[in-house]
């Protein structure tokens, strides 16, 4: 089978702020959710922390919520702060507050992590409920024997970090594990968990939600391909078959005036 060529986009650069991005993002989202739904029975979704959730909001109001099969989505986190379910710096904690509890997914499809203070425990212990759900064939696997997620939606630092993949750490050049652990994050919590770039690169879609002048610097960096040392873990970011940015018109602040993406 010939392998499709990864195609990128970026929506409406310049001319959106941040509820803009949330209006754009719905369509994008239920549309995937629809075609996969369609295709296989089920779509997996990776989430992230930050100010993803919130920008999530438009799914969870008409006309989105009423066209979305939630009872087929299967919901992962991308990274988690190894911290109790109720600590407000959890990932957890923010998408079940804003997202999750105004939408109908079974409980059973919500794949958090289970706590422990031991953060490589709570990697193996993600690992295996990951694999459980590749063995049940609800999440394939891609042609490099990783799991294949529908759809991630991922934010980035003002570092470039991804996930919880940092441009200085070791933990970004892991190829062999799913889940790897973090003892030290540079960014508080210290302990984390993270999904690894070969899982990251192994998913079909991939939206880039980007919002406010922070990491606009990241994404001129990302966009223009610019070299720089070490490479920021954002521009290694490859799904399999389209990687779509969602920026205001902050974030997209540092491109030069006359950049287009072809």
């Amino acid at each position: 089978m010939a392998i499709m060529p990864l195609i990128t986009s970026i929506h409406s650069l310049r001319t959106q702020n941040p509820e803009d991005v949330a209006v754009d993002l719905a369509p994008y989202v239920s549309q995937l959710s629809q075609k996969a739904i369609s295709e296989t029975g089920a779509f997996c979704v990776v989430l992230s922390g930050g100010t993803l959730i919130h920008t999530l909001r438009k799914l969870t109001q008409s006309p989105h919520k009423e066209l979305v099969n939630w009872a087929r989505w299967f919901i992962f986190w991308v990274d988690e702060r190894v911290v109790p379910l109720d600590n407000p710096d959890s990932n957890y904690f923010l998408a079940r507050n804003d997202f999750l509890s105004k939408v109908p997914i079974p409980s059973k499809n919500i794949h958090h992590i289970y706590y422990s203070p031991c953060s490589e425990a709570v990697a193996i212990d993600y690992q295996y409920q990951l694999s459980n759900r590749v063995q049940q064939k609800v999440v394939p696997l891609s042609a490099t024997g990783f799991p294949q997620f529908d759809l991630m939606l991922l934010g980035i630092g003002p570092d470039g970090h991804v996930a919880s993949l940092f441009p200085n750490r070791t933990e970004r050049y892991n190829r062999t594990d799913w889940v790897t652990y973090i003892n030290d994050s540079p960014k508080p919590p210290p302990k984390r968990i993270t999904f690894t770039f070969p899982v990251i690169n192994s998913a079909k879609h991939i939206a880039m939600v980007v919002t406010g002048k922070e990491e606009a610097n990241a994404v001129a960096i990302t966009l223009e391909k610019l070299q720089v040392r070490p490479p920021l873990p954002c521009s290694w970011v490859e799904p399999q078959v389209s990687l779509t940015w969602f920026l205001d018109r902050d974030a997209a602040s540092k491109l030069p005036p006359n950049f287009n993406k072809k």
